[in-house]
């Protein structure tokens, strides 16, 4: 694995990884959102070297990325109104459209489902990487750049550490062995500026339930609706399944919990009574552990640092990371989403942890 600083203007480093992607290759790179692990979205092989480094399961579908421009009636069979006005008013940015997948597109990025997920990034490496492969008209399969179900990366320094690589590491030894030797490259493009993954919304089935909401981001629901005239819905049992929506997800190695501040306060006074190492990350709460993170109080700022965070936390030996539960209103719906799948399965790990 050889660590590339990329900026727009880095041609060289641009071209190499897009050279990588065309031969089949993997290439992790920025995104606004976070950082992405590619493969050519229509080499079925390349995508499976995918699934096979992040231990993704085949069912799950993956996310193609384009460049600006790109003809999106080559990757879908049907492009309603609404999705036209989608990508008119937040492309180049952070939606992924849901929509009826074109006949000749793989159905290895789709998880063998009729639909496919697509979006232009709109970070300027990943725009420059986009443009550079197969002349603009590629598309890029790219989930995000870690193992499957654990905190995605932020920072191409999280990549090289979700995937146990430096930057000396060529990545040219038993591919078999190591899921990190699959991985040829990493671009550097500095921290993610949204920090969580980009809003999905399906619209592959407006005739019968209008557009749904599969995963909230920092695009919300009412700006959506503010431009297509109607407020996607939650999702239902018939939704197609998209990338991160796993019940479980986003989860650091450390057991996380999320508590309001109060009760944190009392859960914590308990745990340290009892010799409990614990890790916490607040927005509003006092100085109170020496492994503390403080995110900022208002939700982009808090979703900017919240994985960073997350995974700092997890480097400090604790026992349990502590969440201040943030604000529940609309604006913060995206983290909240992140937040709930990391802390999926952690009832009752302080009860457990006081009575050890």
């Amino acid at each position: 694995m050889k660590q590339q600083a990329a900026t727009v203007a880095d041609h060289t480093a641009i071209a190499a990884a897009a050279t990588i992607l065309e031969e089949g290759g993997l290439v992790a790179f920025p995104t606004e959102t976070v950082y992405g692990l590619g493969a050519d979205a229509e080499n079925p092989a390349a995508v499976a070297r995918i699934y096979q480094a992040k231990g993704r399961p085949n069912d799950h579908p993956v996310i193609v990325h384009v460049a600006p421009g790109a003809a999106l009636d080559y990757w879908v069979a049907d492009i309603p109104d609404e999705a036209r006005q989608l990508v008119a008013a937040f492309w180049p940015g952070p939606l992924t459209l849901i929509l009826k997948r074109a006949s000749h597109i793989p159905d290895a990025v789709s998880g063998g489902q009729d639909t496919v997920g697509i979006r232009c990034p709109s970070h300027p490496v990943a725009i420059a990487l986009l443009s550079a492969f197969k002349g603009g008209k590629g598309g890029v399969a790219a989930p995000s750049a870690n193992k499957f179900g654990n905190v995605s990366p932020t920072t191409a320094q999280h990549v090289r550490d979700e995937f146990g690589l430096d930057e000396h590491d060529d990545g040219a030894t038993d591919g078999e062995a190591c899921s990190g030797a699959l991985l040829s490259t990493v671009l550097e493009g500095g921290p993610s500026q949204v920090g969580i993954e980009s809003t999905i919304v399906d619209l592959s089935r407006l005739a019968t339930h209008g557009p749904v909401l599969l995963r909230p981001g920092h695009i919300s629901a009412q700006q959506i609706a503010d431009v297509i005239g109607a407020m996607p819905a939650a999702p239902d049992q018939a939704a197609p399944r998209a990338s991160g929506t796993l019940e479980s997800h986003y989860a650091p190695r450390t057991p996380v919990t999320m508590l309001p501040q109060a009760e944190l306060t009392a859960a914590l006074a308990q745990l340290q009574a009892r010799g409990v190492k614990v890790a916490l990350i607040g927005h509003a709460l006092p100085l109170q552990s020496p492994s503390q993170r403080q995110l900022p109080a208002d939700p982009a700022g808090y979703a900017y640092g919240l994985y960073a965070a997350l995974r700092d936390m997890d480097q400090t030996g604790s026992d349990l990371i502590l969440v201040e539960t943030p604000p529940q209103d609309a604006a913060w719906l995206g983290v909240n989403d992140r937040l709930r799948r990391s802390v999926f399965g952690s009832a009752g790990v302080i009860a457990s942890l006081l009575k050890n």
